[in-house]
């Protein structure tokens, strides 16, 4: 039934908002529950960063409270998010809602190809995007070595982004972790990629091999970046960490080598997503500097 204005009654107008409201708050905690997910964080992570108990965000979450505006403020602030953005997102157009619905109904490794699709087709224009190129792995894969030399190379500027995040934060990454833990090193570790891809037209770049697990900044080097996974086997990526004088991966951890290989087939999927891959084991520096620039400086296939 239309309910027309000479039929609204208070009563009836009551009705109506509290529905609105309930529609909100549903909403609302989904939108949370999303932007967690996206981050791979744990409802117990976004509790110690937020300041928010657990069981308050699963209330959150499920739309059974109406939590207060500094609650979501603290919320926003750990999922690395803007307040807007968690209360209204800007995304209502019909075309929106029928994209929304049609990507609603794929599989998980379906949505992941769309998403890479959608990037790389309606994103940066291909050829500026390859004019970065982008280094990604496990350290001890030689990201650093061939990144220089091929830097050196074309004449680029090199960049380390966990150098660009300790001159930006003015400290080390130790001491990043101690002070703000992962989400803070996280946020930095945007920050210091944004920058990048606004002041370097074209350059080379290597990242740290966790970045794969902040899906936001992942994509966002995906989509401004020519990426190349960097890999080796458990084995050569110890060795080469222990041949630089790190010992600390061995130190009083006699599964170092069992941890090792179990982050790389946690992020083998993730690291595929690259445009390439270059497997560096038991390849001498000069042979992999010779793949990595085929590989970079290939000219893509016309459509």
């Amino acid at each position: 039934m239309e309910l027309t204005a000479k039929d609204a009654t208070p009563h009836s107008l009551r009705l109506i908002d509290e529905a609105a409201d309930t529609e909100f708050i549903d909403a609302l905690g989904h939108r949370v529950r999303e932007a967690r997910a996206r981050r791979g964080m744990s409802r117990k992570a976004l509790a110690l960063n937020s300041d928010v108990s657990e069981r308050y965000l699963a209330q959150v979450e499920n739309g059974e409270t109406n939590p207060s505006i500094i609650v979501l403020r603290h919320v926003a602030h750990a999922l690395g998010i803007s307040l807007m953005e968690l209360l209204e997102p800007q995304q209502d157009s019909p075309e929106y809602r029928l994209i929304h619905r049609f990507l609603e109904q794929l599989s998980p490794n379906r949505l992941e190809e769309a998403l890479l699709r959608l990037m790389r087709d309606f994103g940066k224009e291909d050829a500026s995007r390859r004019k970065r190129i982008a280094l990604v792995g496990l350290r001890g894969a030689g990201k650093s070595t061939l990144g220089r030399a091929l830097a050196n190379d074309l004449s680029l500027p090199f960049v380390e982004l966990n150098s660009a995040i300790e001159a930006e934060a003015g400290m080390s990454l130790n001491e990043i972790f101690m002070l703000y833990g992962q989400p803070g090193f996280r946020r930095l570790e945007r920050r210091c990629l944004e920058n990048f891809v606004a002041q370097h037209e074209s350059a080379v770049i290597t990242v740290g091999g966790g970045i794969v697990s902040e899906a936001e900044t992942f994509n966002l080097l995906l989509m401004n970046c020519l990426t190349v996974w960097v890999k080796a086997t458990p084995e050569e990526h110890m060795s080469r960490v222990v041949a630089q004088g790190d010992f600390r991966p061995m130190e009083g951890n006699a599964e170092a080598m069992e941890d090792m290989r179990r982050i790389l087939v946690a992020r083998e999927p993730l690291y595929s997503k690259a445009d390439f891959t270059l497997d560096t084991t038991g390849c001498p520096p000069e042979e992999c500097l010779k793949k990595l620039r085929q590989a970079v400086t290939l000219t893509p296939e016309a459509p």
